[in-house]
């Protein structure tokens, strides 16, 4: 079979098998009178076996080791091409990540463009100086990449540079909470944490709807820092959390004055002073926990827990019964 036949038979061109006769993959089995080159069937097969491990991403030269040396192990090659093909997949998909956030970014020029790049890369820095006033440059432009500066805020473990972040994110204008509600989904507890922490300081309803729901996330802490975030913008569904962290424990200090920010009225400071009430009958033999909940009763107004306070002042429990009766001369002298 002459080369053009050859080429026609199995796609590749005549210049590139002769390329491979120069390297050595192929030698063809024979010369026509004319002097041209002729393939036999096992040729053929052999230009087949090159395509087809071509088609694995291996160099010619390892081709010609692995059909040439009997020594040879397949599944050596066959993972160091896992390897290097992951690794490829990585940074093409870092490369698309990149720049689907420039496109995000909306550039009318290349200085818009070159703009987006620099801070990409100030951002992926490993200095924290540089990522910080990366940070705090991107408020200063008109489109920030929102995606860039929400992966950076989950990534962040530089307290100072994680404010900064924040800071830039609640200027960042839409897109930024519903990025950060599917940090809430991680398995990583320390991107849930940040997730929240970022959801806190961002302003308007589509943040507060995204805390409300890491109300009842499995998560303690989601849960915990959504119910304080929530206290502070006056939202009642948070009560229930707050007074479960001052049982627990957990920010206790904290989740009282969230509570007395809750109480902004009557009937919302008297619900608040029955709950803690109710945990109050259920921990009986917690003393420490039964001690923190009468304290936090101290700056809920409202005849609802003076009341509370006056029946805890003969409460079996020593400290808790001084505890009530020190809050309610404070509330007589105010």
């Amino acid at each position: 079979m002459l080369i053009g036949e050859v080429a026609r038979r199995s796609g590749v061109s005549a210049r590139m098998l002769r390329h491979y006769e120069s390297l050595g993959l192929v030698r063809p089995s024979g010369r026509s009178g004319s002097g041209y080159r002729e393939y036999s069937g096992e040729d053929v097969r052999r230009i087949f076996h090159i395509e087809s491990l071509r088609s694995l991403g291996m160099s010619l030269r390892e081709i010609g080791r692995a059909l040439d040396d009997p020594g040879f192990t397949p599944s050596v090659l066959v993972g160091d091409l896992i390897a290097q093909t992951r690794e490829r997949i990585a940074a093409e998909t870092e490369l698309l990540t990149r720049l689907r956030r420039i496109d995000a970014a909306d550039p009318t020029g290349w200085e818009d463009v070159l703009q987006a790049v620099a801070l990409l890369q100030a951002l992926g820095s490993t200095s924290a100086g540089a990522r910080q006033r990366a940070a705090l440059s991107s408020a200063n432009e008109t489109s920030p990449p929102v995606e860039a500066l929400v992966e950076a805020a989950l990534r962040e473990s530089d307290p100072n540079v994680a404010g900064a972040l924040r800071w830039a994110l609640a200027r960042s204008g839409d897109g930024g909470p519903a990025l950060l509600a599917e940090g809430l989904d991680s398995p990583v507890a320390a991107v849930r944490e940040r997730a929240v922490q970022s959801l806190a300081e961002l302003p308007g309803d589509e943040a507060t709807a995204h805390l409300r729901r890491a109300l009842v996330h499995r998560d303690v802490v989601v849960r915990g820092r959504a119910a304080l975030a929530l206290g502070a913008r006056g939202v009642g569904d948070a009560a229930p959390i707050l007074i479960e962290m001052i049982v627990d424990g957990r920010n206790d200090t904290d989740a009282a004055d969230a509570l007395s920010v809750l109480a902004s009225d009557t009937a919302t400071a008297d619900r608040i002073a029955a709950g803690l009430v109710e945990r109050l009958a259920l921990d009986t033999t917690r003393a420490p926990a039964r001690g923190r909940l009468t304290q936090a009763l101290a700056d809920i107004p409202g005849p609802g827990a003076s009341r509370a306070l006056v029946e805890l002042a003969e409460d079996e429990d020593r400290a808790v019964a001084l505890t009530a009766l020190y809050l309610l001369r404070l509330r007589e002298a105010r």
